[in-house]
């Protein structure tokens, strides 16, 4: 992807740099998933459905690099009681589409089922999933993932994993 604008960007790269976050994610693979993303990323997880001010708005999740970093170190250390045991987790990335492109960065948007498996029970979350990509000559990275849950403003159970 060398000196490669964002508006170059073909869909289907950014299908299959989605497809193996999620993929990182589902083994548990969290050092490698910190490598994917940029100093300035955000992370988050918002209550509400609308707008985009998460600095100033409820969020289950709202993490810089620092507490991506500390998130990941309290699931591999198992000091987490939301994750001690981790739970097993397989997502599924489909509505792929492509919000805009500007220099180096490409908003895209898809739809994400996430099936967790824990205690022999399995549970279901739905979520429209946002991510701002900066094109680098080695690939994506990724600068803002916001997981926008169906149910965000309903009952959640513990969460022992990143979505």
């Amino acid at each position: 992807m060398k000196d490669m604008a964002a508006t170059d960007v073909k869909l289907q790269d950014i299908a299959e740099f989605l497809w193996m976050e999620a993929d990182l994610l589902d083994r548990r693979d969290y050092d490698t998933w910190l490598d994917l993303w940029t100093e300035e990323g955000f992370y988050v997880i918002p209550v509400d459905k609308e707008g985009d001010d998460f600095a100033n708005r409820l969020n289950i999740a709202y993490d810089d690099a620092k507490m991506r970093k500390m998130r990941v170190e309290r699931f591999q250390a198992g000091f987490s009681i939301s994750s001690a045991p981790p739970a097993d987790s397989v997502r599924t990335l489909s509505r792929f589409v492509i919000e805009g492109a500007e220099g180096d960065t490409v908003t895209v948007r898809a739809a994400q089922h996430v099936i967790e498996d824990k205690f022999g029970r399995q549970r279901m979350f739905a979520a429209n999933v946002t991510w701002k990509l900066k094109v680098t000559e080695d690939g994506f990275m990724i600068r803002d993932k916001v997981i926008r849950l169906l149910n965000s403003d309903g009952v959640l159970t513990s969460i022992s994993y990143l979505f």
